[in-house]
């Protein structure tokens, strides 16, 4: 099936062994594929010049002008590479090239005034043309933002970005400082607090360069190395087939950061060897969604929403993927608990080993993909090189690429490389910009503050009851919006209510960032199900319902970490030892429970002493994984870990009482 897949030319794989696109795109003539292709290279040598301080034709950018060059050399993508309709063709309607050449030219001349921008105050005071010129490139980005984000998110942008027109005249919670519809809207394009702001920042300072190596990697072959290696890896253990889908899945988040793109590209190979060894359809999507779902929440490289984290905490990348590590090792160790306690139940095995790949003939082919990692992991975690690191660890991978024949890119994949590199870069810059309406629209009324004195005091000045607004709030503008404008939202409107309350900063916004990744699993929304189903051929509510039981570990993870920062490697190394491994045995409790089967004790149901002691392992699960010594849980670690462990006993005990009980009559 996989085997000897790594070996063939990179040049030859075919469109159906990369990562798929999450948009619909339409093909250019050769004519606007090369515009298309400047202007990527283009936006590709201003970060470079901007990152590495080249000073190419003796020119070093400002900020706010960088962001507007580079906004010039990307957003105009949007309107060539998406149809306005969402569906698939390649006719470009003349208005689609009107609409670039319109965003170039307002961009262009922000970006020729913006040493006055900032000497002359624009912001409160900007002249009549910014008004006007304002005005066109905001209806521009949020029709960039509708093609790229879809109509959810350009409601609401659309409905938060004009909240200043009408800000003075809301009820008292939500009142601010009032504006006229044509400075609102000059905000937004001149200020640095909005479409420009902290989003737009981490975009050009840090998210580009990953970008740039994730579609890279893709198109070298990266990806079916990476599900090469899982199939190699664990293909042949018990429900070898869904495990080989969790590993690859958190591999190959490290090329997209999309869930929907992980689902169809790595569900393509993994739903039907799960179908073809005995699991159901519907659990065979529930696990590739899941797993795809968590692949962003994945260290080292993880989904764009991150790097705009970094920018909002202003701490490096390296310290927010360390935090993240262990919560996102606990998901998936609960999820492939729980695979092989339904494989153990069912009976099923793996996969038989002529069907899988060596795993020394596979490492021994993607060598360069390791080498690279490690390079980009070295480079990001020990010189704190995060802007730089992703364009050393590409600019590595293209040679050696390029040296092996084996492996070498020809002009046409080369050239389809820079033409998704630049989809990528116009995808997001049409969202991060598009989203930086909400700040600015909080900024310029004065709500961000007032909102959060106002959620404290809604809640009493508790923490936890601020966490479940958090979560719910998150799990259902996670419906709506993408992860990133969901995150940048809530950063804006609850983290800072959260941090008042006591909780540490990276916890609470790594709190928001899961919440609102969850709305991917949990129906009736569950983007990442309908994904599945396509390939599992079920319905996706069914996909659904699996999955909210597979990914249960992601729902509570988030309280335990936000509750305990040790579970980020905050606090004492002891203390952080303790609580992982006493989290980690928390976490095997539950899956197994939730799964009903347990490794070394068989089927937990069938039988009141075995419902009873499946209900005790839980409720020890809980006990062990939740952090004590807080005000919020007052109890301490040793008690709950004390009362874990008796619960988990006595379980026991029934379990034995049970196996007793079935015995007796066959003796007998």
């Amino acid at each position: 099936m996989v085997q000897g897949a790594g070996a063939a030319r990179a040049d030859e794989i075919s469109p159906a062994e990369r990562m798929t696109e999450d948009l619909a795109y339409r093909r250019l003539p050769p004519v606007l594929r090369a515009v298309f292709v400047a202007l990527t290279l283009g936006a590709l040598v201003i970060v470079l010049n901007q990152q590495f301080n080249l000073r190419l034709f003796n020119v070093t950018l400002v900020e706010n002008r960088y962001l507007f060059v580079l906004a010039g050399a990307t957003l105009p993508l949007v309107f060539l590479a998406y149809p306005w309709n969402g569906k698939p063709n390649d006719r470009l309607p003349v208005a689609d090239i009107l609409l670039s050449l319109v965003a170039i030219g307002c961009i262009g001349w922000f970006a020729w005034q913006s040493e006055r921008i900032l000497g002359e105050g624009w912001e409160f005071a900007p002249p009549t043309t910014a008004k006007i010129l304002g005005a066109i490139l905001w209806v521009l980005i949020l029709e960039a933002l509708r093609r790229s984000g879809g109509t959810a998110i350009f409601i609401i942008v659309t409905l938060v970005s004009l909240y200043p027109v009408f800000a003075d005249v809301m009820p008292g919670p939500v009142r601010g400082i009032g504006q006229t519809l044509e400075d609102t809207l000059a905000y937004h394009i001149v200020s640095s607090e909005s479409a420009f702001g902290i989003p737009m920042k981490a975009f050009g300072e840090i998210v580009i360069g990953f970008i740039v190596f994730g579609v890279a990697l893709n198109h070298t072959g990266g990806g079916r190395f990476f599900n090469d290696v899982a199939f190699a890896l664990v293909g042949r253990v018990r429900g070898g087939a869904a495990q080989v889908g969790v590993i690859s899945s958190a591999l190959q988040g490290s090329i997209s950061g999309s869930v929907i793109s992980n689902v169809i590209s790595s569900g393509v190979v993994t739903i039907p060897a799960m179908k073809r060894t005995g699991f159901r359809a519907d659990y065979a999507g529930g696990v590739e969604a899941v797993a795809s779902t968590g692949a962003v929440l994945m260290p080292p490289v993880m989904g764009s929403t991150a790097f705009v984290m970094a920018s909002f905490l202003g701490i490096p990348y390296g310290e927010i993927a360390l935090a993240a590590a262990v919560p996102a090792l606990l998901f998936y160790f609960g999820l492939a608990v729980q695979i092989d306690a339904y494989s153990a139940k069912q009976g099923l095995r793996g996969l038989k080993r002529d069907e899988l790949p060596r795993l020394w003939a596979t490492l021994k082919e993607g060598w360069l993909y390791i080498l690279v990692f490690v390079v980009l992991i070295f480079l990001m975690v020990k010189e704190q090189r995060e802007a730089t690191a992703p364009f050393f660890a590409t600019a590595l991978l293209l040679v050696i690429n390029q040296i092996l024949p084996k492996h070498r890119l020809g002009w046409a994949s080369l050239l389809e490389l820079v033409m998704a590199t630049g989809r990528a870069l116009a995808e997001l810059v049409a969202i991060l910009a598009g989203v930086g309406f909400i700040i600015g629209a909080f900024s310029v009324t004065g709500l961000a503050g007032t909102l959060a004195n106002d959620l404290i005091f809604l809640a009493g000045d508790n923490a936890l009851i601020l966490l479940l607004m958090g979560a719910v709030t998150s799990f259902f503008f996670g419906m709506g919006m993408t992860v990133t404008a969901c995150y940048i939202f809530l950063a804006i409107v609850l983290a800072p209510p959260l941090v008042k309350a006591g909780l540490e900063p990276l916890a609470v916004h790594l709190f928001i960032m899961y919440w609102g990744m969850i709305s991917f699993i949990t129906p009736p929304v569950a983007l990442a199900t309908f994904a599945a189903s396509s390939i599992a051929r079920t319905s996706p509510f069914k996909i659904g319902f699996q999955a909210v039981k597979l990914g249960a570990i992601i729902y509570i993870v988030p309280f335990f970490f936000a509750l305990n920062p040790a579970l980020i490697l905050k606090g004492e190394p002891l203390d952080v030892i303790s609580v992982i491994a006493t989290a980690a045995l928390g976490v095997f409790l539950i899956a197994a429970s939730i799964q009903g089967w347990l490794v070394g004790a068989g089927r937990l149901h069938g039988g009141i002493l075995r419902t009873a002691a499946r209900i005790m392992l839980a409720t020890a699960g809980f006990a062990l994984a939740t952090p004590g010594g807080s005000d919020l849980i007052p109890v301490s670690n040793m008690t709950l870990a004390s009362t874990g462990v008796a619960l988990l006993l006595a379980a026991f005990l029934l379990l034995r009482l049970a196996n007793r009980a079935t015995l007796s009559p066959a003796t007998k």
